[in-house]
């Protein structure tokens, strides 16, 4: 839920360096702070789904990980796997598997995923151990904080802060008035 910050708009606009799903001139796109141990962003995981099916082609999803390190101590690994996924075009497959089993983020597990969404295995392990993608996560995060996000998640409907609760009705409606 994202209320009462001062600075509604995003200040880094969402770009090909974002992790994407949808056309990219897409009339709307929905940018998503979001930390992977977080149980309010595992509720709203279902919602955005639910959302990319309602709207089809008229909306791009973006995600920017926002790891709340002081809550969530699984939280900053979760997001590098993630971005190891990524880097071989796993990203999203990563994605739903990390809010899948978001009770069950140790190195371990994490590895498991890995291996589970068809990860470069020996790059993936390179990688953890080097923290290769940990400053792609700290810019994430910086990125948030220089737009005024303090919790996850928080949303942006075309580079604007959404205001209101995250349930599916409070977005579906956001999204309809930024596309009218």
């Amino acid at each position: 839920m994202s209320q009462g910050h001062d600075k509604p708009d995003l200040t880094i606009p969402v770009s090909d360096d974002d992790h994407l799903i949808g056309r990219a001139d897409a009339p709307i796109t929905l940018l998503e702070y979001g930390d992977f141990e977080c149980d309010s962003c595992l509720m709203a995981y279902p919602i955005v789904k639910q959302l990319r099916q309602h709207f089809g082609d008229d909306l791009r999803f973006a995600w920017r990980n926002f790891p709340i390190t002081t809550t969530h101590p699984h939280a900053i690994r979760a997001s590098e796997t993630a971005e190891c996924a990524g880097e071989g075009g796993r990203f999203w497959e990563m994605h739903d598997v990390l809010f899948e089993h978001q009770t069950a983020l140790a190195d371990e597990q994490l590895r498991e995923y890995a291996e589970q969404v068809g990860c470069d295995m020996a790059g993936y392990e390179r990688h953890m151990a080097e923290h290769t993608h940990l400053q792609d996560v700290r810019d994430d995060y910086q990125s948030g904080l220089d737009s005024g996000v303090a919790g996850t998640p928080t949303f942006f409907i075309n580079g604007m802060r959404h205001e209101g609760f995250f349930r599916y009705e409070n977005l579906l409606a956001a999204i309809e008035k930024a596309r009218s």
